[in-house]
């Protein structure tokens, strides 16, 4: 028998798995923000409850409630929302310290924190990140007692 139409249907099968995974592995590998851009929520709600919320500009770019001082933009998968935040970061300093967040889902679903996180990126922020809501807003952040808008 013939190994070698064997190899080659088993290398066609590997590669083709490897693209099905690829295309069905979600948003992931896709993410706009590195581990170091990923803020802890009880690092933001400090500098909240510790009278520093104005050294820390905020902003909502999704539908889930307000954290206290936050700037709503509206969702972030809409580019007149992307328009709204772009508007918002070019009256701060590149090295100003800004937060994006959504809430409305796991990260891995959501819609919204990948366009604004490349905003950031885009217009070199240096100190640009991206609240760290795995699950959402109320499991991460009010579950927590984290300070939300009155």
């Amino acid at each position: 028998m013939n190994k070698k139409p064997l190899t080659i249907l088993v290398a066609a099968a590997i590669a083709v798995i490897a693209l099905a995974c690829q295309s069905f592995s979600g948003p992931q590998g896709d993410d706009p923000w590195t581990k170091e851009q990923l803020m802890p929520p009880a690092d933001l709600a400090a500098l909240i409850n510790g009278g520093k919320a104005a050294d820390v500009h905020v902003f909502n770019i999704g539908p889930a409630g307000s954290i206290k001082g936050s700037v709503e933009i509206g969702d972030g998968k809409n580019p007149a929302n992307i328009a709204k935040l772009k508007a918002q970061l070019d009256k701060l300093p590149k090295d100003a310290q800004v937060v994006v967040y959504c809430g409305c889902c796991p990260f891995k679903n959501c819609p919204n924190v990948r366009p604004a996180m490349a905003l950031l990126n885009e217009m070199k922020f240096s100190n640009g990140k991206l609240l760290n809501l795995p699950e959402n807003l109320k499991t991460d952040w009010i579950d927590h007692g984290y300070p939300m808008a009155d």
